[in-house]
């Protein structure tokens, strides 16, 4: 089964059961927040490193791929919220709280917040040596003081810090994502955190440039809103070739960083893929980049 086929099988089977038996509008409320999905491009690259290290135990890796696209898609509904971005849209839909009320929105981030871990509880047996780990690298990537919790705590600051933001609101899921997917596996995730956080930077990057210069019909999301609300944006600084510029850095970094492995050529495929998924924004890198992929639909990770 692909990559994607496992990430939607295991959200799909958490889903079902975090809803069974609950509220009804709160069960799709979850649904909802969950799918459709972006470009998951988080369990992806948790999935790829798993990949790249032998993939042994795959109901592991699988279940920490899950994992982290729930609590990503938690952070989602609690980021559009109207105390946050009070954002009307997400992925082409309306967000939770417009489609659901802001009582469900807060009820749903919440509870998938507790499938994800549950999904990673289920998972023990797998491999039981490899799990506090798990848990623990998965929970960093979330909680203060530098998981995205932290980063969506900066823009409550009187000063935002550049690089700590960018590094807590979307690199610290990143890294959370290369590190589990190593340790799923049984490797070192050291120096796989590195290369998570990079290529974690570079999606924000993207993200920067999309809100600048996107179209907020095929993303599926408002645009201008790091404007409108105060926040650093690299495109901004930089202006959109020198953050296309500075994606490409980026992701040959990200490269550079990447540790031996059983499969290097699973992992540098990702990493093309991945490029070409992030608007083709590399150009000027040293990377390889097809210009086809560079028409592909947009559609907000």
């Amino acid at each position: 089964m692909s990559s994607s086929g496992r990430i939607e099988r295991t959200l799909g089977v958490a889903v079902d059961r975090s809803s069974e038996g609950a509220p009804p509008r709160l069960a799709s409320a979850l649904r909802h927040a969950v799918f459709p999905g972006g470009a998951r491009i988080r369990p992806r690259l948790c999935l790829a490193v798993a990949a790249a290290c032998g993939d042994p135990a795959p109901p592991l890796s699988d279940a920490a791929a899950a994992a982290i696209e729930l609590l990503h898609c938690a952070s989602l509904v609690h980021d559009d919220l109207p105390c946050f971005d009070n954002a009307s849209t997400r992925r082409g839909h309306p967000t939770v709280h417009r489609a659901f009320g802001e009582p469900l929105a807060v009820l749903a981030g919440d509870a998938l917040i507790v499938a994800a871990f549950e999904v990673l509880a289920r998972a023990f047996a797998a491999a039981p040596d490899r799990f506090p780990c798990l848990v623990e690298v998965v929970a960093r990537g979330v909680a203060a003081p530098h998981g995205i919790i932290a980063g969506q705590a900066w823009e409550s600051e009187p000063r935002i810090p550049v690089i700590t933001y960018r590094r807590t609101k979307t690199g610290a899921l990143f890294e959370a994502a290369g590190a589990a997917g190593a340790i799923a596996a049984g490797s070192d995730p050291a120096p796989w955190r590195t290369f998570g956080e990079r290529i974690g930077e570079a999606y924000q990057v993207a993200d920067d440039i999309h809100d600048v210069a996107g179209d907020a019909v095929s993303l599926g999301k408002p645009t201008g809103r790091d404007s409108a609300l105060g926040r650093p944006n690299a495109a901004h600084d930089l202006g959109v070739g020198g953050s296309r510029k500075l994606l490409g850095q980026l992701l040959d970094e990200a490269l550079d960083e990447m540790p031996p492995c059983r499969h290097p050529e699973r992992i540098r495929a990702w990493v093309l893929e991945t490029a070409a998924l992030l608007m083709g924004a590399g150009r000027g890198a040293r990377l390889s980049y097809d210009d086809s992929e560079h028409e592909r639909e947009s559609r907000s990770a």
